[in-house]
């Protein structure tokens, strides 16, 4: 543990917080404009409503269970962004909704809502570009199919992740829960604006973070 402090830089941690908190606003964003989550958070919100137990509540149950898999499996995938994203992502996500009702309410026309997707599959790509490519750690779910990878290594890591969020988006279904356009878009939308973050800001904003690191060292 003393080795993994000592290598990761604060500005990474930094970077991997900010990601998280506008990825949980984008979690909110999506939930507000009532046409579906990606496949994961809304599978979570279903399950919470089918259990009467609260979305980031329940969202640190499956994740305690899910981080078991990690660990045994996974566990050069885990750290400090792991911890952060399991146990606050909900109650973030949670806050920034709540603040979106009572400062505008819900949308009630159509375009309204398609508009707040379009928000959200946008404020979501830049927190999962800060968050992941910062690499202090990947959420339990996220490892999933990072791990199913590793253990069949012959199939891409593309059909792992969309196994996954089928799998998610399906239970989503019979458990209640709201599959719509949201859905869509997150599930073949998020990744290319993702890459479009990692391209042209994240990448850049942490080789900034090596070279200032770098010089500093080199003056010491």
């Amino acid at each position: 543990m003393k080795k993994y402090i000592h290598r990761v830089d604060a500005k990474r941690l930094i970077i991997m917080v900010f990601g998280n908190v506008f990825l949980g606003m984008g979690i909110s964003i999506f939930k507000l404009s009532g046409m579906g989550n990606d496949p994961f958070s809304g599978m979570v919100m279903a399950l919470a409503e089918v259990t009467g137990i609260a979305y980031a509540n329940f969202l640190i149950l499956l994740n305690l269970v899910l981080f078991v898999i990690e660990f045994f499996m996974g566990r050069k995938y885990i750290g400090a962004g792991t911890f952060v994203n399991a146990i606050l992502l909900g109650y973030i996500a949670t806050f920034f909704h709540n603040t979106w009702l009572n400062l505008l309410g819900e949308p009630q026309l159509f375009w309204q809502r398609v508009v707040i997707v379009v928000i959200g599959v946008v404020v979501c790509s830049f927190g999962v570009s800060l968050y992941q490519t910062s690499n202090v750690g990947i959420a339990p779910y996220d490892s999933l199919s990072l791990i199913m990878k590793n253990n069949f290594p012959k199939i891409s890591y593309f059909w792992h992740r969309m196994f996954t969020d089928a799998l998610c988006a399906l239970i989503c279904f019979l458990s209640g829960g709201i599959i719509g356009l949201g859905t869509l878009v997150s599930a073949f939308g998020l990744g290319p604006i993702i890459h479009f973050f990692d391209v042209n800001f994240t990448k850049k904003l942490l080789a900034k973070s090596t070279k200032a690191n770098s010089d500093s060292i080199s003056m010491t």
